[in-house]
């Protein structure tokens, strides 16, 4: 029902107008930051390292999986998604701040950084301590401060005060994620951590070489060896020192019996060559190259890439959440959580023509299928949800049955027609 002019004006609503008074108000909406508080910040002095880029490749694409609730049919095959607050969780909006692919980048680079995560529901529809027979409506990834037999103390953020806050949950109703790659990328004298550590000399180094000292050493025509000379000789620099600070292009002069030895010329190490030698040996024990990070990667290393290394932490996830998330009723039930990768991303448009006539022609995939991968919207004939060969010719029965099936139509909308014409 349409409203009229005076109901439009009185239950119209604007941002700006929100406060009438834009001088006084008695609204508290919480605590206030300057950036955003439920962030993920790394640790250990990560943040500072290339390894960064490693963690933020592999979060990006594991958060471009889809991630459903679904329901399978006897044989243990995905038949439908289900239509719960989980699935709004995984597909839709995870919290209340994130998005559900927001969510699991957040969750995968706490999981690299940390070693360990847990997925906790935030609202449900039950009190999880009562019955296991609850729905999640909002779910956030918590860091695992201190482990109990049965529980574990997790930071978690809370959206009401807008702080993080430490709180005991149950391991029966947190998803407890493990790193596959715990052992290379977290273990104490993993490759991971001995490749951060090296880039942190390395880095240590930069600033001391390029710290502005001179690193002079003055030869003077006399042995230090008093007090009283020692007394000279330091009165010697200082008197230099006051010549290279005031001066006004950093000259000095020194007598003719004084000698000047430089020493903060590079010094040649193998620190770079024992990172690139890191670099190399994590980029094998992950089963990642450079050309993946840079984007020009083939199709077989993309899928080796994503079969060794995407795959693991996307089933680590999986199959947590199914354990945790799910009854053992809803189990036996069919109900299941699964993820999916489209495997026409990579495909480029040359042979995607060619990819779609076979998978048609071999009735793997229907018209409209095919034309939802392109992008295109679905064609409105029913034949184009058919699983069928449409190169080879139809037989006559299936020709003289649609005949039939659009003639029935036909009189169909012919009666009701003349029944509304009355």
């Amino acid at each position: 029902m349409e409203l009229s002019i005076p109901s439009r004006l009185k239950h119209a609503w604007n941002a700006f107008q929100m406060n009438r008074n834009p001088t006084y108000t008695n609204n508290y909406y919480g605590s206030s930051s300057s950036t955003r508080p439920d962030r993920m910040r790394f640790s250990r002095g990560n943040e500072r390292s290339i390894v960064t880029s490693i963690y933020n490749r592999i979060a990006l694409d594991v958060s471009q999986l889809s991630f459903e609730h679904v329901q399978l049919d006897k044989d243990g095959r995905y038949s439908e998604t289900k239509t719960t607050g989980l699935n709004t969780c995984l597909t839709l909006e995870a919290n209340l701040d994130q998005t559900s692919r927001a969510f699991f980048q957040d969750a995968s680079l706490s999981m690299f950084d940390e070693g360990s995560i847990a997925l906790v529901p935030i609202d449900t529809n039950l009190d999880p301590n009562i019955t296991g027979g609850y729905d999640i409506e909002s779910i956030r990834v918590g860091q695992i401060l201190t482990w109990y037999p049965k529980h574990i103390k997790v930071r978690l953020y809370n959206e009401q005060t807008g702080i993080k806050e430490d709180r005991i949950i149950p391991k029966s109703i947190a998803a407890i994620i493990e790193n596959p790659f715990y052992t290379v990328m977290n273990q104490s004298n993993s490759t991971m951590q001995r490749l951060i550590r090296k880039l942190s000399l390395l880095d240590a180094i930069d600033e001391q070489s390029a710290s502005g000292k001179l690193d002079l050493i003055i030869q003077l025509p006399y042995t230090v060896k008093s007090n009283l000379r020692k007394q000279q000789a330091e009165e010697r620099r200082k008197a230099v020192e006051d010549q290279l600070y005031d001066s006004k292009y950093g000259i000095a002069y020194i007598d003719s019996t004084e000698r000047v030895i430089q020493l903060n010329r590079p010094v040649e190490n193998n620190l770079m060559s024992q990172i690139e030698y890191l670099q190399n040996l994590l980029y094998s024990q992950l089963g990642i190259t450079q050309s993946i990070l840079d984007g020009s990667a083939d199709d077989k290393t993309m899928l080796n890439y994503y079969n060794r290394i995407v795959e693991p932490i996307a089933a680590a996830f999986v199959d947590e959440m199914r354990r945790k998330f799910l009854t053992k009723t809803a189990r036996t039930q069919g109900q299941s959580i699964m993820f999916f990768r489209d495997p026409f991303k990579l495909v480029p448009v040359s042979e995607l023509a060619e990819i779609s006539d076979k998978l048609t022609r071999n009735e793997i995939a229907s018209s409209n299928e095919m034309r939802q991968t392109i992008g295109w919207k679905p064609s409105k004939d029913p034949k184009a949800d058919e699983l069928r060969n449409k190169n080879l010719n139809q037989p006559e029965s299936e020709l003289q049955k649609d005949q039939t099936s659009q003639d029935l139509k036909g009189i169909e909308d012919k009666d009701k027609e003349e029944i509304q014409n009355g």
